[in-house]
């Protein structure tokens, strides 16, 4: 009886030691894993999460996507962008759009902003210019 109730308590460690979800973002002391900045731009900080439920965050998309090269995608589980229309909150990177505008400036110099909707993209660029992507498309114009 005590090895099956040492072995419940176990299985309970486990499962919940590896939640799979986003982290929030400390701007101003978290680092970006990528490039080591400290990240302080709540329009444009980035996230993901590895299957197993390790944090890397990000001060910029740019940087998340040329990590994600590296990385080969293996094991991620989550992708998050800050929604520039509402600084700070995370948002599915995968259903975002993305606009690149040299009017708007972000941390690494790539211009890429992300957007929840893309009626706010589409607003965004109406006023700043630039070009829109969805997730697949913005993956292969970072370099």
């Amino acid at each position: 009886m005590k090895h099956t109730t040492s072995v419940i308590i176990l299985f309970f460690i486990t499962i919940f030691s590896c939640s799979v979800e986003s982290e929030k973002i400390n701007y101003g002391s978290d680092s970006c894993h990528f490039c080591q900045m400290t990240i302080v731009d709540q329009q444009h900080a980035s996230e993901i999460v590895t299957n197993k439920g390790k944090v890397f965050k990000y001060d910029a998309i740019e940087c998340m996507i040329n990590d994600l090269k590296k990385k080969e995608g293996k094991d991620i589980a989550l992708f998050f962008v800050n929604d520039y229309t509402s600084p700070g909150a995370l948002i599915d990177a995968k259903a975002a759009t993305y606009l690149i505008s040299p009017q708007i400036k972000s941390p690494m110099g790539a211009f890429l902003s992300g957007f929840s909707s893309k009626e706010d993209a589409q607003e965004t660029q109406k006023e700043s210019g630039g070009e829109l992507y969805n997730w697949n498309e913005v993956q292969s114009k970072i370099n």
